[in-house]
């Protein structure tokens, strides 16, 4: 029993950090917590971590922190207890770890099983973690440390939420300030996960930091543990000269347009942790298709978006050995479907954008009169019928989307696809 809420459980670590601090089990007035064992020389850090937890506390993604206690030679922070941390998920998934990943997971995947994606639920644990980063850089908190270890994994009734936590070395701007003052090197950050100017240690440190280390473990998600940089022994080497290797996601477009931004060497040019919670990598599949329907319903209309659209054609199709377009029909209709199904090839032009929107229109609009056959080929609604498309046409997506942003942006039909969440 330490003091008269906390007692820990010795017996059962949880984890180790560099600088001493171990975690255990415990209880705090009753209710099962992490403990989170400092030696009293980090008193400093200590009160750190406790006031910007408190400053952030109204966050549904940031860790809850429930009181502190103290004995002669240690202080213990009561955290919120987690199922495990981001880089334990991904190893358990990656790694095929059955028994645990059973045990957090149920039956949920991380990764869809048909198509190189992440699953809706691993979507959303990344979509947790800007929404943790979004409440702290608006308490003008920085937190320096971002990396997978970090990242919390809380069970909730029937999903799973991801939770930023570790706010030892993390930092509050001073009012109307935009940077740290300086750039303490006995705080530094994790090896390997660090933004440049940090490992720099010039120019100034600023919110973005954090932005930089979230493009790489948003990477680290999607490609079930990969680095944008490299192995662990050379990913500082390789932030320092610039050479990030995005290969793993060159065929996953929305991806890599957002992991390329926050990469930005130059600090200004990542995104604020509000803009990504808006990016297109994040829409879930029932708005993805409602916004071809959008989109096609606008061509006849738009001459701008419809020459857009068709200037896409051989990226999203693909070309033959003579550079000819690849006609769509050849990867969506099999010979069943062509045999017991002819009419649903309508009057469509094959080598074009637009008329593949329009037959995902249309097959989206039919879908429940379809025939069981039509309806299994196409996968479920919403999200084996986004699945099939994004399989066929991984770049389909986001070339209409970078065509519609250029055109169409402003007009009232599609606002709310580039203003509110998704």
């Amino acid at each position: 029993m330490i003091g008269k809420k906390l007692v820990v459980l010795l017996s059962k670590e949880i984890g180790r950090g560099t600088d001493g601090t171990v975690v255990y089990e415990g209880r705090y007035e009753g209710r099962e917590v992490a403990v989170k064992r400092l030696q009293q020389s980090h008193i400093k850090l200590v009160d750190q971590e406790i006031a910007n937890l408190i400053a952030s506390d109204h966050g549904h993604n940031i860790v809850r922190y429930h009181g502190v206690e103290s004995d002669t030679n240690f202080l213990y922070l009561a955290l919120e207890r987690c199922a495990c941390n981001l880089m334990d998920l991904i190893e358990m998934h990656s790694t095929n770890s059955s028994q645990n990943e059973e045990n957090i997971l149920g039956n949920a995947k991380l990764w869809k099983a048909n198509i190189d994606r992440p699953s809706s639920l691993l979507l959303k644990l990344m979509r947790d973690m800007v929404s943790g980063l979004v409440v702290l850089h608006n308490s003008c908190i920085v937190h320096r440390d971002l990396k997978p270890q970090n990242v919390l994994i809380i069970k909730q009734s029937s999903t799973l939420c991801a939770k930023l936590s570790d706010m030892g070395i993390s930092r509050k701007l001073s009012d109307n300030r935009f940077s740290l003052s300086n750039h303490p090197s006995s705080c530094a950050a994790s090896t390997g996960w660090k933004a440049p100017e940090q490992l720099q240690l010039v120019g100034r440190q600023t919110k973005k930091m954090d932005l930089f280390s979230l493009g790489c473990i948003l990477f680290y998600c999607i490609t079930g543990g990969k680095h944008p940089f490299g192995h662990s022994d050379e990913r500082d080497g390789n932030i320092r000269k610039k050479q990030p290797d995005l290969s793993s996601i060159e065929d996953f477009p929305e991806a890599f347009d957002l992991i390329s931004s926050l990469l930005q060497f130059d600090l200004e040019k990542r995104p604020e942790a509000s803009e990504v919670m808006h990016h297109p990598l994040f829409w879930n599949a029932k708005t993805r298709l409602y916004f071809f329907r959008d989109t096609s319903d606008s061509v006849s209309e738009n001459p701008n978006l419809l020459s857009g659209l068709q200037s896409t054609a051989k990226t999203v199709l693909g070309t033959d050995s003579k550079g000819n377009v690849t006609p769509w029909n050849t990867k969506i209709f099999n010979n069943e479907i062509n045999l017991n199904h002819p009419k649903i090839k309508g009057t469509y032009k094959f080598d074009k954008v637009e008329d593949l929107l329009r037959f995902i229109r249309n097959r989206l609009s039919h879908y429940r009169q379809d025939s069981e056959d039509i309806k299994k080929h196409f996968g479920s609604l919403y999200e084996g019928f986004n699945d099939f498309f994004t399989c066929q046409f991984p770049k389909l997506f986001f070339e209409v989307y970078k065509v519609v942003r250029k055109y169409c942006k402003e007009d009232e039909f599609f606002k709310a696809y580039f203003e509110e969440d998704q």
